[in-house]
């Protein structure tokens, strides 16, 4: 029988080794060195899906991937959405006291600014969590941590110091799961996402003119993005999220208005909406701790 594979970006424990594991635990995870390689491994039949991060709630868009979707020739099927937990993760023997310097991917650095600050440690670029987590536990020395996940503590045989050290318990990342087929999402009111990728045509308030149809069919579009492309300043395209299949008529309507005042548009694929929005939704919603009067 063969088995079934689903590639990501990063080493074995990476926040999307966990993604992959949680949405997917039938599958097989398959690290790749670089997003492009984990894209080519669908393209080449290697893997069955690929689980691209493509959004941190804290961070924001994750770079380069924009400009790898168009040419990738893959579908997007599905979304998830992973709450990221940084753990501080040391050689046996270490101890927070005896600290100097925390390892770990920029963005978690940055996610975690207030422990490094409150220890008085150096932080330390490189290139992903689950990396630094290997080189922590290769290089055996109690002064130095890693800031990365409890799977890349069990797989690198390191001591969590202290769990759940980032600075925002919201933390939250998007990922797209993409195929190299399109899946058959049926039409279902309010429960299906559509992305698609659009360059607006060179006339005066072609991209207010062009999105001017969401509004006035009542789409709502829960992302805009714009990107340069083509090593020119002139050159724009938009990423865009809506709710909404492209067969439901007002969204039909205002894809033709789009359309109308755009040179490209490219739908990126149609998937069911995760359930995960609404409770992120009412998460930030929620009202914070009364304040003293």
């Amino acid at each position: 029988m063969t088995t079934r594979a689903i590639s990501y970006q990063g080493e074995p424990g990476a926040n999307s080794h966990i993604a992959c594991m949680t949405a997917y635990p039938d599958l097989t995870p398959l690290p790749c060195k670089t997003f492009q390689d984990a894209l080519q491994a669908v393209t080449s039949g290697v893997a069955d899906y690929a689980m691209i991060p493509i959004e941190n709630s804290l961070a924001g868009r994750v770079a380069d991937i924009h400009h790898l979707l168009p040419n990738a020739d893959l579908y997007i099927v599905a979304e998830h959405f992973e709450r990221i937990n940084h753990m501080l993760l040391g050689t046996a023997g270490a101890t927070l006291d005896g600290l100097a310097s925390a390892h770990s991917h920029i963005h978690a650095l940055g996610q975690c600014r207030n422990i490094i600050a409150n220890l008085g440690l150096t932080a330390v670029q490189e290139a992903d969590t689950a990396g630094a987590a290997r080189l922590i536990s290769e290089r055996k020395d109690p002064t130095q941590a890693a800031i990365a996940t409890k799977l890349a503590a069990e797989i690198y045989g390191l001591e969590i110091l202290k769990a759940n050290i980032q600075d925002n318990n919201s933390n939250t990342t998007r990922f797209i799961l993409l195929s190299a087929e399109p899946h058959d999402c049926e039409v279902d009111p309010g429960n299906v996402m559509t992305t698609f990728i659009f360059r607006v045509r060179n006339v005066p308030a072609a991209l207010y003119k062009s999105l001017g149809g969401f509004a006035t069919n009542g789409v709502n579009m829960t992302k805009l993005e714009s990107y340069q492309f083509g090593g020119t300043f002139n050159a724009t395209m938009f990423y865009a999220d809506i709710e909404g299949h492209p067969s439901e008529r007002l969204v039909q309507l205002a894809m033709d208005e789009l359309g109308f005042f755009s040179s490209e548009v490219r739908v990126l694929g149609s998937y069911p909406r995760s359930q995960t929005r609404d409770i992120l939704k009412a998460e930030h919603d929620a009202p914070g701790p009364a304040s003293a009067v």
